[in-house]
């Protein structure tokens, strides 16, 4: 089976023709979803995944979620130290218990959807041509090129930016109630932390910036999580919620660093100690 063939066997095609690139299907597409993610930071591609086969991909990813690294522990918005040293009014200062597991990517199996999906060259050229750049290159990250977002009932994944400027999602299992994803679009820009309004939404006092998505089984999304705080409500019912992040780069050879890896994963690899030091950022943000 070719590369496209796969592809279309789990993709709906039809509606996103990820298997003719240029044509004027896949130019229609990816020219709304620049558009969009101009607009708010944020596009939501719905029945992505074809409806035969969201049960395969639900249970592929229910299968290895017990492998997920939990770690419920205090953080801040901006991920660094709750200790660090802030003014009284800083929005760093406001403290919450992350309580999302995340599985790495060398516990997913290399058959699968979402594998498939990460390493595919046609879907990689599509998220490129999406956020409007030349190429994307898998992380060279063991455990975080592609992972499982597990949030199980009575836990949150609570307001962060991101360390990169793009991410690319895929929902696999919904919660029964609540886990509804939450953001604010460029809250802050690359020049302004906007501390102001980022203060507000953490004490709850800025509802009017927020932004909310109830998304469903089989729906990509992508999502600029640099400038934009964002969160996963608060699961409850009896299902966890669980999204497959399929992370890329600007530029190739990318492992994210040993302290963060540790805290996502709960263990480093070679690759990461090896890394060590080489981090390149793009901007001078707090996180």
């Amino acid at each position: 089976m070719g590369a496209a063939e796969a592809l279309g066997n789990v993709i709906d095609t039809e509606r996103y023709p990820l298997t003719a690139p240029g044509g004027a299907g896949w130019n229609a597409v990816v020219s709304r979803t620049r558009d969009e993610l101009a607009k708010s930071g944020c596009r939501v591609l719905p029945d992505f995944i074809r409806p035969a086969m969201r049960d395969a991909l639900r249970a592929e990813c229910a299968a290895v979620a017990p492998r997920a690294h939990y770690d419920v522990e205090t953080v801040n918005a901006y991920n660094i130290d709750v200790r660090t040293p802030l003014p009284e009014d800083h929005p760093g200062r406001i403290t919450v218990e992350r309580g999302n597991a995340f599985v790495a990517r060398d516990h997913i199996p290399a058959g699968s959807i979402v594998q498939v999906l990460y390493s595919s060259g046609l879907f990689q050229r599509f998220v490129a041509a999406c956020f409007g750049l030349p190429r994307v290159h898998e992380l060279a990250d063991p455990l975080s090129g592609l992972c499982l977002n597990v949030v199980n009932p009575g836990m949150e994944h609570p307001w962060h930016f991101d360390t990169n400027e793009f991410t690319v999602s895929l929902l696999t299992q919904e919660s029964e109630d609540g886990g509804a994803f939450e953001y604010c679009p460029n809250i802050r820009s690359a020049e302004s932390e906007n501390f102001g309004d980022v203060r507000r939404v953490l004490t709850g006092a800025g509802d009017d910036l927020v932004h909310r998505l109830a998304l469903r089984p089989g729906d990509l999304q992508l999502f600029k999580g640099r400038y934009a705080l964002h969160r996963v409500a608060a699961v409850t019912g009896t299902t966890a919620r669980h999204t497959a992040i399929f992370a890329y780069s600007e530029r190739p050879g990318v492992v994210g660093s040993v302290a963060r890896t540790r805290q996502l994963f709960g263990r480093v690899l070679p690759e990461h100690l090896a890394a060590r030091g080489r981090a390149v950022r793009g901007d001078r943000l707090l996180d």
